[in-house]
């Protein structure tokens, strides 16, 4: 079968990729057309356009790049028809993929959602457009299908794809070290996003904080859709960037400072103390408070409901407060029972295998639309 996949961002580029690797080997006869990322066409995914090219933060940044996001919405649709899917398969991304849907459904095409929008977490009312544009809804994190069934629409729990995506195979301390050419001090891994935007806003502050720690090395993970030159400036004597090493880097980091989003949630199943950081412009900020009703921002602190992660947001996120969580971090209690939330965090998410039952899910659900498309016994 013919499946069109639309990610906008590193992470869904990820789990994109795993999906397609499964699909393939659920589907022998496969193809796969897509908006995405350089992890989804090295799984075989034939790419119309790069998700870097309209990776936007923030509700004015995406007002101010406007035209080029309905440009690009325009184009994909016409890839879509010209494509013909038998499946339609949108990976979070919801400001996005939720206007997909809405044309693809009334286009005809079977509409799969990989990931949901975060709807429990600002406008609710958005489920209804789900419900009436999404045939099909995977969800990842363990209070969704309780979420949804208190809205009458039945999703299917696949179990969280970044316990697939952890590598089996990371480097050990002493391999990672001389691998990179570092020396034998303890590492602070800098995580601050894969957006430009927020590279600027927040890398700066981290970068701060963690230069006031001289017995540590500090290390950038730098992000695939970025290139080298936008973390030169940042990058002065004994800073290091790293391409294509996230893994190893936070598994090897003594602690780290982590931009909020999936890579909160990657650094806590590595097992590495965190700090949480998130700045986005002040029209932004002050547009998200008045839409979102939540305890937390980062995906550990939610899905555990406890603050087992310090979150440092907006006007918190300076290099005092940074530097100050960080010196909790060399706590050892107060490490220990972070590591400690960290294991029931993991047992939460579910068991491994989330890209392989989402792709048998959506195999099995569009074949069993298309026969009864075609008059035929399900």
């Amino acid at each position: 079968m013919k499946y069109y996949l639309i990610a906008g961002e590193a992470s869904g580029d990820l789990h994109a990729s795993n999906l397609i690797k499964a699909l393939s080997n659920t589907d022998s006869k496969a193809s796969f057309r897509a908006m995405g990322g350089d992890l989804m066409q090295a799984s075989g995914a034939v790419l119309d356009f790069h998700y870097k090219h309209i990776s936007f933060m923030g509700f004015f940044e995406v007002i101010k790049h406007l035209f080029k996001i309905k440009k690009r919405l325009s184009s994909c649709k016409a890839d879509i028809l010209s494509f013909n899917p038998e499946a339609l398969i949108l990976i979070d991304f919801s400001g996005f993929n939720l206007r997909i849907a809405q044309w693809a459904k009334k286009a005809g095409f079977l509409v799969h959602y990989y990931i949901a929008p975060q709807v429990w977490a600002s406008r609710p009312k958005r489920v209804e457009r789900i419900k009436e544009y999404v045939d099909h809804l995977y969800v990842t994190l363990p209070f969704e299908p309780d979420f949804y069934a208190k809205h009458h629409y039945k999703v299917t729990f696949v179990g969280h794809p970044l316990l697939d995506a952890l590598s089996e195979t990371l480097m050990s301390p002493e391999l990672f070290k001389s691998t990179y050419a570092l020396d034998d001090r303890p590492i602070i891994a800098l995580l601050p996003g894969s957006r430009s935007q927020e590279i600027k806003r927040i890398l700066p502050s981290m970068l701060a904080a963690a230069s006031s720690f001289k017995e540590y090395q500090i290390i950038i993970a730098g992000a695939p859709s970025q290139e080298a030159a936008t973390y030169a400036p940042y990058t002065k004597e004994g800073v290091h960037v790293l391409f294509g090493a996230t893994q190893d880097l936070v598994k090897n980091a003594y602690m780290a400072v982590v931009t909020s989003g999936t890579a909160a949630l990657e650094t806590a199943l590595l097992h590495t103390p965190q700090v949480v950081c998130y700045k986005t412009s002040p029209l932004t900020y002050a547009l998200a408070k008045r839409l979102v009703n939540l305890s937390y921002i980062s995906l550990v602190n939610l899905i555990l409901d406890a603050p087992c992660v310090t979150e440092l947001i907006q006007e918190e996120c300076t290099p005092a407060q940074i530097t100050k969580a960080l010196k909790r971090l060399e706590n050892r209690p107060y490490r220990e029972r972070m590591l400690e939330h960290y294991e029931k965090l993991e047992k939460m998410l579910g068991q491994k295998g989330a890209s392989n039952r989402t792709a048998e899910a959506i195999y099995e659900n569009t074949l069993f639309a298309h026969k009864q498309a075609s008059g035929l016994p399900g």
